[in-house]
C-alpha cells in the first residue's frame, strides 16, 4: 500500500460514493482509489462466482473499473453507485465466460485437442487445493464453486458479500422473488454439515485485500492515467 493510501482513506472516509464520483469527474483521479478500495472485495466475489478462478476474476475487476471510469459521467444515480459498479463487473464476467465457452466448443470440434480436453477433466487435486482443503473456509469455497452458476452468483452476493435481496436482484438483473428462490435452492444443494461448519465464516471466504487489493488499485490507476494521456 502506498504511503498516501491511509491518509487518502482517512480524508475521504466521510464522503458518500456520489461525492467521490463528483470529485473524480472534477479531475481528482487519485480519489478514484477510494471507490476501488470500498468495492474491490464485492466485485471480486461477484466475478469469481461466475468465472470460478481467482485470476480471471481479478482481470474482470480491473476491466470493470476501467470501464466504469470511462463511463463515469453516465452514472445517473437511479441505482446506488455500488449496484451500478457491480452490474458492470457481472456483465464483464458473463461476457468473458461466453467467450470461454465459445473457445471450448471450437476446441471440442478438433479431435487433435483430445489430450487438452482430458486435462480439463482431471480430478487430481493440486498442492494448493490440498493445502486449502485443510481450512473450514476452503470447504465453503469448494461447496459454493460446486453450485450451478445461477445459484452460485445469488449465494455469493447474498450470503458471502452480505447484500440484501433487493441489492442482489438489482446487481444480477433478477426479480426479488427469483433471488429468494435461487438462494433457497442453492442452500439446499450444499451439504448440511459443510454449511453448518462454515456458517460463521462467510465473511472470511474469497478474501480480496492486502497486497492483492493494493496491486489491483495500482494497475487500474496506471491504465486510467494512460487513457487520459491519449
Amino acid at each position: 500500500m502506498s504511503e498516501s493510501a491511509p491518509r487518502l482513506a482517512a480524508d475521504c472516509a466521510g464522503l458518500t460514493d456520489a461525492e467521490v464520483v463528483a470529485r473524480v469527474l472534477g479531475g481528482e483521479l487519485q480519489i478514484f482509489e477510494v471507490l476501488m478500495r470500498r468495492y474491490n472485495q464485492r466485485l471480486f466475489r461477484a466475478a469469481r462466482s461466475i468465472l470460478k478462478t481467482d485470476a480471471e476474476a481479478e482481470d474482470v475487476v480491473q476491466d470493470a473499473y476501467v470501464r466504469a471510469y470511462q463511463h463515469l459521467n453516465q452514472f445517473e444515480g437511479r441505482a446506488s453507485f455500488a449496484t451500478w459498479l457491480t452490474r458492470i463487473a457481472v456483465n464483464e464476467a458473463l461476457a468473458r465466460k461466453r467467450k470461454q465457452q465459445q473457445l471450448v466448443q471450437m476446441e471440442s470440434m478438433d479431435t487433435a485437442g483430445d489430450a487438452a480436453m482430458n486435462a480439463f477433466t482431471s480430478t487430481a487435486p493440486n498442492p494448493e487445493e490440498e493445502t486449502m482443503a485443510r481450512s473450514v473456509t476452503a470447504l465453503l469455497e469448494t461447496a459454493v464453486d460446486s453450485l450451478p452458476e445461477a445459484y452460485r452468483s445469488v449465494f455469493m452476493l447474498r450470503e458471502i458479500e452480505g447484500l440484501n435481496t433487493n441489492e442482489a436482484a438489482e446487481c444480477l438483473g433478477l426479480s426479488e422473488e427469483a433471488v429468494k428462490v435461487r438462494l433457497h435452492r442453492g442452500r439446499a444443494m450444499l451439504r448440511e454439515e459443510i454449511y453448518k461448519r462454515t456458517g460463521q465464516t462467510h465473511a472470511s471466504a474469497f478474501q480480496f485485500a492486502g497486497a492483492r487489493c493494493d496491486g489491483l488499485v495500482a494497475r487500474v490507476l496506471a491504465r486510467i492515467r494512460s487513457l487520459d494521456t491519449h
